[in-house]
């Protein structure tokens, strides 16, 4: 029996106030879910201009508490309305810590669960240590109405061992909401190529569909690059929006082939974990 699964992912710029973002945000969901899309995945941060370029104390008014997100809530409301699955990235203040966190909304509008970014990037342009801890949640996969999904954040992108984790714990497809953009210290660093390829390699080496969206658009001088994309179990692009578009992308793909796949390949078959020890150490030697 075959159980196609209709994949969607927003981009757009995202420099305005929170009510024009999240109603720019909804406009491109509505759009995809009107072409098919089951689930469907917005940019990380997506409220307000990334603000994480610089340190800036004030940002911190920004956070809200998980429990009755106004922004959660309102999508929601939407994914019970469509009757699609929407992962929502938002900037989580929980008592005194704060984090890079996305809660997963099934297409009935219940609320899955909370993820907390895992990895927190530092540096030019990306200054996320000043404002969040490392998530304490660990990986996720969700089982919601139209399939397993994982979802990692930004970052989590470029760690195949969060890709990893996330299929073993059963997810057919991953997710990966993004900020990413121009270098400020390396203007003549574009790092578009290698972003795609380190999720095109997660998808080969899990044999599972990823989905990655981007925002676009300048921001006080830090260009954005777009390029949103989704690539099915094998690793090939089967849909992608550019640089500086804004829209959706739509793409089917039938999760009974990708297990098939997955199963025939014997990646997870052949795995040796008693073999991994040395990937839960810090410098190789020594346990965490």
């Amino acid at each position: 029996m075959k159980e196609p699964l209709v994949l969607g992912a927003v981009q757009c710029a995202l420099g305005g106030s929170v009510d024009v973002n999240v109603a720019r945000v909804t406009g491109l969901v509505r759009e995809a879910a009107q072409r098919g899309a089951q689930v469907i995945l917005p940019p990380e941060l997506f409220e307000g201009p990334y603000f994480c370029r610089e340190e800036k104390d004030e940002f911190f008014s920004w956070a809200r508490p998980f429990e009755g997100h106004p922004t959660v809530a309102h999508f929601a409301a939407l994914a019970k309305e469509l009757n699609v699955v929407i992962p929502v990235s938002f900037f989580e203040r929980a008592g005194q810590a704060y984090y890079n966190s996305l809660a997963l909304v099934d297409a009935g509008g219940e609320t899955l669960g909370l993820y907390r970014k895992s990895h927190i990037p530092d540096g030019p342009g990306y200054e996320e240590k000043f404002y969040f801890r490392p998530g304490d949640t660990g990986f996720k996969s969700w089982n919601t109405r139209f399939g397993a999904l994982g979802v990692g954040i930004c970052w989590d992108q470029w760690y195949p061992e969060c890709a990893r984790s996330m299929v073993l714990q059963g997810a057919d497809v991953l997710f990966y909401p993004t900020a990413i953009g121009s270098e400020p210290a390396n203007a003549g660093l574009d790092t578009r190529d290698m972003w795609q390829r380190a999720m095109i390699g997660h998808a080969v080496s899990n044999i599972a569909p990823v989905v990655a969206s981007n925002r676009v658009g300048e921001e006080d001088g830090q260009v954005f690059y777009g390029s949103s994309f989704i690539a099915n179990h094998m690793g090939t692009k089967i849909a992608e929006l550019g640089r500086d578009e804004e829209g959706v992308i739509v793409a089917t793909v039938d999760l009974d082939e990708v297990r098939r796949a997955r199963a025939s390949w014997g990646f997870f078959r052949d795995r040796r974990p008693e073999l991994y020890g040395t990937l839960a150490t810090a410098d190789g030697t020594r346990k965490v």
